[in-house]
């Protein structure tokens, strides 16, 4: 019964309820805007309301953290520009779907499938959050490089091209993620002796800058083309869509659940995880992937929102944190004088219950504020290109400019943004890139982990992995993978379907 109360309480009290609301809205509006992170909105709110009591405090981060992740995919369908990272994956078929005049349709599906995601990833933490801790707990260093080294071998289905091609990009991007000082030796890797270069390279300068300048210097060549008038007469899916991509988003939301709940990892990954499994295993998508198929929205906006959900599972049951919004809610608890972890679920489970019931409510009100609006945003797509260049334009400086207040960022933003253009014209993904910066850390720091948790023996490191259930898993979906992407494989499908 008291759980019943604690997880109502968002519902009885019109402040609580109100605030949810409020972060919510802001949260779909501030993700998408590119630059400005759910993580930079959550850390601000942090500054407005440790004088707050704790409720009202974690229901308006809960708002804004859901909306946040929802919010990055409007930009992306729109202008081909990802408002957050976990959005890469759906701008690849939800542009082409704006350019085919379907963006309320494709925001809609997007909408209504994170709203599931949300749900799916709220009742796994709800129901099992102590089991999937359990599993996540158990993942070793080298079992992070394994999953880096997957997330890697999803090149094949960014490149929509040459493999080689994608390979390459995936390579430079694993390079980027490097430039700057080694974390563990304070060294410095790639910089050239420049000190503008020992900070690194920041990761949104560059999503923007292959993104969004890239496209704009894209729209160059069509500037006298009328615009594409978008049909807004069906926003909400029809039941027999939503019936048809049932067992893709169940697949989809529960890997973005384990993927979330890994410390470290997040919607991102999850997202591009999520577009590669659909690929996989959908036969006959409703358009080939990369060309507006509703599978490429469906399996992303599935996962990165129940990601969400699988975040908050080490952060309650181990006081580790899923992912950077987690670290920062984990820095309010403590303010607000609570300790999450083991004794909080023991000593205090009404404050699990509460936060369960705010997800709820915050990912109902999101699928509210994202299914308003749609003819207003549709809009933006149906500018004059004379006028939608400069916005596109506009809005990457604005957003590569706050994220560190530096004017570095916009060089970097408008540097990558050239280098984009030519790669997008002689026919090289970008997508590669951005995941390679993303899992560069990932797999740098765990496999020097690894390594050094086995005193630098190789030996013994191929010894753990064969004999860990776990980590022989991971290595045979590696091998799985990167077989399934040669040409040899290839011809033996052909050879498989036509004896069929």
């Amino acid at each position: 019964m008291d759980a019943l109360m604690a997880f109502l309480t968002v519902f009885t009290q019109p402040q609580l309820l109100l605030l949810v609301a409020a972060g919510t809205f802001a949260g779909v509006y501030v993700g998408a805007i590119p630059g400005l992170s759910v993580t930079m909105a959550v850390s601000i709110l942090i500054s407005f309301t440790f004088s707050w009591d704790v409720l009202p405090a974690i229901s308006l981060m809960i708002g804004v953290y859901m909306g946040g992740v929802y919010g990055g995919s409007r930009t992306a369908i729109l202008l081909n520009i990802p408002g957050a990272p976990s959005a890469i994956a759906t701008a690849m078929d939800g542009y082409p779907m704006a350019q085919r005049g379907e963006a309320g349709e494709a925001i809609g599906i997007t909408t209504v499938m994170s709203f599931f995601g949300g749900f799916v990833g709220i009742a796994v933490l709800a129901l099992l959050a102590p089991t999937v801790s359990d599993f996540a707990i158990r993942f070793q260093p080298r079992d992070y490089m394994l999953i880096a080294v997957l997330g890697i071998l999803l090149v094949g289905s960014l490149s929509s091209g040459s493999l080689v091609k994608g390979i390459f990009a995936g390579a430079l991007g694993i390079g980027i993620g490097a430039v700057g000082m080694d974390p563990l030796t304070f060294t410095e890797r790639f910089t050239f002796d420049i000190p503008l270069l020992r900070g690194g390279i920041s990761f949104i300068a560059v999503m923007i800058g292959m993104f969004g300048v890239s496209e704009a210097l894209m729209q160059l060549h069509n500037i006298d083309t009328p615009a594409i008038k978008q049909k807004i007469s069906r926003i909400v899916p029809s039941f027999g869509t939503i019936r048809k991509h049932l067992p893709l988003s169940l697949q989809t939301s529960s890997l973005g659940v384990l993927i979330g709940a890994l410390p470290g990892t997040g919607g991102d990954i999850a997202a591009l995880m999520a577009y590669d499994h659909a690929k996989r295993v959908t036969k006959s998508p409703s358009r080939p992937f990369g060309q507006g198929a509703i599978e490429g929205l469906v399996a992303p906006e599935t996962a990165n929102n129940a990601a969400v959900g699988g975040a908050f599972i080490p952060m309650m049951t181990l006081g580790i944190p899923g992912d950077a919004v987690t670290a920062i809610m984990i820095g309010a608890l403590f303010i607000h004088g609570l300790n999450p972890g083991p004794l909080l679920m023991v000593d205090q489970p009404d404050m699990f219950w509460f936060i369960v019931g705010a997800l709820v409510t915050a990912n109902c009100f999101m699928l509210l504020f994202g299914l308003t609006g749609i003819k207003l945003f549709t809009r933006i797509v149906e500018m004059p290109r004379a006028v939608l260049i400069p916005l596109i334009l506009l809005l990457s400086i604005v957003g590569a400019y706050a994220v560190n207040n530096a004017i570095t960022d916009v060089y970097w933003m408008l540097g990558f943004g050239v280098f984009g253009y030519f790669m997008r014209h002689y026919g090289y993904p970008l997508g590669p890139v951005i995941l390679g910066v993303i899992l560069s850390r990932l797999l740098d720091d765990n496999w020097r982990r690894a390594i050094i948790s086995e005193r630098e023996d190789l030996g013994r490191f191929f010894y753990g992995i064969v004999t860990s259930p776990l980590s022989l898993c991971l290595l045979a979906a590696v091998i799985l993978i990167f077989v399934s992407q040669t040409p040899l494989w290839t011809r033996f499908r052909k050879k498989e379907s036509s004896a069929k």
